[in-house]
C-alpha cells in the first residue's frame, strides 16, 4: 500500500484523564517496527474491562491513553520478520498473544504465552517500549497491545489472528474478547456432555457467551443465576432454561440449586468476579462428577473459602483464561463456528454507533443498557 513505511495521520478516540469523555483527535501512527502489524480498524465494540480502565479502578492510572481491544480490521502493513500475516489480511486483534516459542505456546493444554499475555500496566510496543501513537510529538499510551480505539493501530503479529475474509467484521469483532472467554469456558474446560445441566452464575456478556456454549454443547437445562431478575428475559434468547436470584431465597442459592437438579448441576461457569459466587458455583455442582469453572477475576484480597470434603468427594474445580484458546491458532475456528450457523453471534449486538458517538457506547455500558456496542470506524 502507498502508507507501507510512513507516518499514518487518523482519527481516534483519546482518554485523557479518568472517567471523563473521550476526545477525537487527529494522531500519528509510526509504522509497525519487528514482528508488529499496522491495522485498519473497521469495527471496535465496547468491553466492560475498557470501561473499567477508562474508570481507574484499582490500578495505576495511565493516561493520556487510546483504549479499546475487541475489533475487526485489514492489515495495512508488516514490520520485519512478520511472515504469516500479509496487507489485506482480514484480521482480529486480540489482548493476550501467541508467541509460538514459550513453553505456553508448545503446550497444547495452556494458551498463557510467557511473552504476550495480557499486560494492563504496559503503555508501549513489547519491542522497544515506545508507543505508536503521538499527538504533536507527544506518546499517547498503548491499551492491552491492541488499542483499537483508533482508525489504525500497531500490534504484536502475535496478537492478531487472521481470519475467513468473508465472515462480516461487523459481527465477528465481538469473538475478540468476551464471547470467546464465556463461550470457552463452556465448551473448552466445564465440557458439558449433552443432556447434562449446566448453572451460569452471572448473565452478563461473558455469561451469556457460557450459556450459548451450553446451548451448542447440548445441554438440557441451563440454570442462570444472577441478583438482577430484568437480566432473566434477555438470558432465555442464550438458552438459559431456568433462573435463580439468590435475594429470593433465604437459604444458600447452592443449596437451592441442589434442590433442583436431585444433588447438584453436572457443570457450572461462574462469570461475576464475586468471591462468593465462586464459592457457590463451586459447591452447587454434583458430587462424584461435578465440574465448576471459574472466569470472573476477583479482587485483590479475596480468598475462597469451602471445605475440603467437597473435593474429596469428587468436586472439581478449574480456573480458565480467555477460554482456554490459544488466539492464533483457535480464534479463527470460533469465526468458523458462526459462518457455520453453529454459533450465533447478532444477538449480543444491542447496539451500533458512528465513531463519533463513542461516548453513547461508554453511556448504554455504564446504564446497564447493552451486552455489546459495535463502533463503526468510517462512520
Amino acid at each position: 500500500m502507498s502508507t507501507t513505511g510512513q507516518i499514518i495521520r487518523c482519527k481516534a478516540a483519546v482518554a485523557w484523564e479518568a472517567g471523563k469523555p473521550l476526545v477525537m483527535e487527529e494522531v500519528e501512527v509510526a509504522p509497525p517496527q519487528k514482528h508488529e502489524v499496522r491495522i485498519k480498524i473497521l469495527f471496535t465494540s465496547l468491553c466492560h474491562t475498557d470501561v473499567y480502565f477508562w474508570e481507574a479502578k484499582g490500578q495505576t492510572p495511565l493516561f493520556p491513553r487510546i483504549f479499546g481491544h475487541e475489533a475487526g480490521g485489514i492489515v495495512e502493513s508488516v514490520g520485519e520478520g512478520v511472515t504469516d500475516l500479509h496487507p489485506g489480511d482480514h484480521v482480529l486483534p486480540i489482548f493476550t498473544g501467541e508467541c509460538g516459542d514459550c513453553p505456553h505456546c508448545h503446550s497444547e493444554e495452556s494458551n498463557m504465552c510467557d511473552l504476550l499475555r495480557i499486560n494492563t500496566e504496559r503503555g508501549g510496543m513489547i519491542h522497544d517500549g515506545e508507543s505508536r501513537f503521538s499527538i504533536n510529538g507527544k506518546p499517547i499510551h498503548h491499551f492491552l497491545g491492541t488499542s483499537t480505539f483508533s482508525e489504525y493501530t500497531v500490534v504484536h503479529s502475535g496478537q492478531v489472528a487472521k481470519i475467513n475474509p468473508d465472515a462480516p467484521l461487523d459481527k465477528v469483532c465481538i469473538v475478540s474478547c468476551g464471547l470467546s472467554t464465556g463461550l470457552g469456558a463452556t465448551l473448552n474446560v466445564a465440557k458439558p456432555k449433552k443432556g447434562q445441566s449446566v448453572a451460569i452464575f452471572g448473565l452478563g456478556a461473558v455469561g451469556l457467551a457460557a450459556a450459548e456454549g451450553a446451548r451448542i454443547a447440548g445441554a438440557s437445562r441451563i440454570i442462570g443465576v444472577d441478583l438482577n431478575s430484568q437480566r432473566f428475559d434477555q438470558a432465555k434468547e442464550f438458552g438459559v432454561t431456568e433462573f435463580v436470584n439468590p435475594r429470593d431465597h433465604d437459604k444458600p442459592v447452592q443449596q437451592v440449586i441442589a434442590e433442583m437438579t436431585n444433588g447438584g448441576v453436572d457443570r457450572s461457569v461462574e462469570c461475576t468476579g464475586s468471591v462468593q459466587a465462586m464459592i457457590q458455583a463451586f459447591e452447587c455442582v454434583h458430587d462424584g462428577w461435578g465440574v465448576a469453572v471459574l472466569v470472573g477475576v476477583p479482587s485483590k484480597d479475596d480468598a475462597f473459602k469451602t471445605h475440603p470434603m467437597n473435593f474429596l468427594n469428587e468436586r472439581t474445580l478449574k480456573g480458565t483464561f480467555f477460554g482456554n484458546y490459544k488466539p492464533k491458532t483457535d480464534i479463527p475456528g470460533v469465526v468458523e463456528k458462526y459462518m457455520n450457523k453453529e454459533l450465533e453471534l447478532e444477538k449480543f449486538i444491542t447496539h451500533t454507533v458512528p465513531f463519533s458517538e463513542i461516548n453513547k457506547g461508554f453511556d448504554y455500558m455504564l446504564k446497564g443498557e447493552s451486552i455489546r456496542c459495535i463502533i463503526t470506524m468510517g462512520a
